[in-house]
């Protein structure tokens, strides 16, 4: 998120780069390949934070805002589409 105070792009290259599964996937097979425990713990907890961050709803941002996600909406514009979608 410190990413975002150089602006929406870099804050979201930045964001999206930190949350993907491909570094700590290749973290946890260097740790694994040198039985290094400690990079492999540090590897688990980051998949682990990646993996609550999308249950609850936070994705991959997008330039035109940090609440703008790949899997929706965040706050209060999400809400207001549940609510829509449960009077249909």
């Amino acid at each position: 998120m410190i990413g975002y105070l150089a602006g929406p792009r870099i804050g979201a290259a930045s964001y999206n780069a930190a949350h993907t599964t491909v570094f700590p996937l290749l973290l946890l097979a260097a740790s694994l390949g040198l039985g290094n425990a400690m990079a492999a713990g540090l590897a688990l907890v980051w998949l682990a934070h990646i993996g609550l961050d999308r249950a609850v709803g936070y994705g991959l941002k997008y330039v035109s805002g940090f609440n703008d996600t790949h899997l929706g909406p965040l706050g209060r514009a999400s809400e207001r589409s549940r609510v829509k979608l449960c009077r249909v």
